[in-house]
């Protein structure tokens, strides 16, 4: 059949093709009309089928509970509902270390102890506290890291001590970004919380004085000791200054903290080879117990024979003076 027209074949004219199409449409129009009324009265069907089984006052409705069901399926597809008992170190895989750390289930808690030594509340509190101070412009070239981005991984780094070449992709973040990512953090960090990192004064002070004598230990002010943070050796210096007893490049960190593991006092400076003694000496904690703005209490006899206005527990590294003492044995 020719559907032009033409002139010397059998087919249809123009006007004949206008009724023919209108035609098509309504059969197709209606055979759609009577499939939709087919799966509605199955529907309606299948209601009335479950509504008709048995129950008893106490319990609810079957199709009320079917209802439920689904909606409680629907909610859990969208991710709004979490599943009974998720395991992040078996299911988790959305694209790295960041993207489980903004997951909202069941393991979160879990996770962020794992990933940044700290709960999720605590790592929100910080982000709120630094997000104005490390809020970037959005350019014409490219999209800028989000606070929260940039502060989950700078304490990743911390809690970890891995190396910038290492797990920057589980951030999705650049050698070069991953540098500055935790200079900006730290700065932050120091603007935010200036005197986080304090000695302890008044009902603080005295909090921590009475930790410490239910251990056995009066006028006790807290527990002194340095540990070692490894880095690559600096350019143009003499490696052995470095080389700790361990033969690795490091830096020594010499810190105070009350029983509870807060942090007191902080110093940090010099290479890896020098003795805890000797970092002492030349901390500005020295300095200050020397002025007299510390351990100004009233003496007090301790169980072996040494008095003193305050101390500090030390392991063998420190020789016993007045301010230092080294329990029998050093510290566990």
């Amino acid at each position: 059949m020719d559907i032009d027209g033409e002139a010397g074949r059998d087919g249809l004219t123009t006007a004949e093709r206008t009724p023919v199409t209108a035609a098509v449409n309504v059969v197709l129009f209606r055979c759609q009309m009577v499939s939709s009324e087919g799966k509605f009265k199955a529907a309606i069907h299948a209601r009335r089928k479950l509504s008709t089984l048995p129950t008893s006052g106490q319990c609810l409705d079957v199709g009320a509970i079917s209802d439920a069901v689904l909606q409680v399926c629907y909610v859990m597809g969208c991710g709004a509902f979490p599943r009974a008992a998720p395991r992040w170190w078996m299911k988790r895989r959305t694209g790295g270390t960041w993207e489980d750390l903004r997951q909202c289930d069941d393991a979160t808690d879990d996770y962020f102890k794992y990933k940044l030594r700290m709960s999720p509340r605590v790592f929100r509190e910080i982000a709120e506290t630094l997000s104005p101070l490390r809020q970037r412009r959005v350019t014409f070239y490219r999209v800028p890291l989000q606070p929260d981005h940039i502060i989950a991984y700078a304490l990743y780094r911390w809690a970890t001590g891995e190396t910038y070449d290492i797990r920057t992709c589980s951030f999705d973040i650049g050698r070069s970004s991953s540098i500055t990512a935790v200079r900006d953090v730290t700065a932050a960090l120091l603007t935010a919380y200036p005197d986080k990192i304090s000695w302890p004064t008044g009902l603080q002070k005295a909090v921590v004085l009475r930790a410490f004598a239910d251990k056995g230990f009066p006028n006790c002010h807290g527990c002194i000791d340095c540990t070692h943070i490894y880095i690559d050796k600096p350019a143009n210096a003499n490696g052995e200054d470095y080389c700790d007893r361990k033969r690795r490049f490091s830096m020594q960190a010499q810190v105070v903290v009350d029983m509870k593991l807060r942090v007191l006092d902080v110093f940090v400076g010099y290479p890896g080879s020098v003795h805890d003694m000797r970092m002492l000496n030349l901390s500005s904690l020295w300095a200050r117990v020397e002025e007299g703005q510390l351990f100004t209490g009233p003496p007090v006899m301790l169980p072996f024979g040494v008095r003193t206005n305050g101390y500090l527990v030390g392991d063998n590294s420190y020789p016993q003076s007045e301010w230092i003492v080294v329990p029998y044995g050093g510290l566990a």
